[in-house]
């Protein structure tokens, strides 16, 4: 088993490098396993100087350069693998900060017992708000709006 999760992780390191060399970007990739709610999932975190071109305005390049990655991993795979792009880390410290923003929400939510709107975000961060908020008793999440004006909403539980 860990024999073919090595072959798999050296496919996707090889495509991803493909795709960096072709942008015309010199890097290293790091293989890493981090624990989700869902179990461990692949990061490939694409170590450059060159990170601000990569990452883009707001991830936005990164994104699109992770969508393409998965799309060519799967033309060279049987099976669906789920992994994930980073570059110099930046995912990880936006995630990690995200989280800090919704805990530091649901303290100024339950201290002032008022709902609190979040700035527009994407499904990614949305999701990652609302399972950082999910063990409080206390607090309600939910999304509104629509496509890129989608943003989250912290309530306490009791107002409703």
């Amino acid at each position: 088993m860990e024999q073919i999760k090595d072959q798999e992780n050296s496919i996707i390191q090889k495509t991803i490098r493909e795709l960096v060399d072709k942008l015309g970007f010199k890097c290293e990739i790091e293989t890493m396993n981090t624990p989700q709610a869902e179990g461990e999932i692949r990061v490939f975190n694409i170590k450059t100087d060159e990170s601000s071109f990569l990452i883009g305005q707001y991830g936005g390049n990164l994104q699109s350069l992770q969508h393409i990655a998965r799309i060519l991993v799967r033309q060279k795979m049987p099976e669906r693998i789920n992994f994930i792009l980073d570059v110099n880390s930046y995912q990880q410290e936006k995630n990690l900060s995200l989280g800090k923003l919704a805990h530091n929400i649901a303290e100024q939510v339950l201290r002032e017992k008022r709902a609190i709107t979040l700035r527009p975000m994407s499904p990614y961060e949305r999701r990652i708000v609302h399972m950082e908020l999910s063990a409080n008793p206390q607090i309600k999440t939910e999304s509104i709006g629509e496509g890129a004006e989608r943003k989250v909403i912290i309530s306490p539980l009791n107002s409703f």
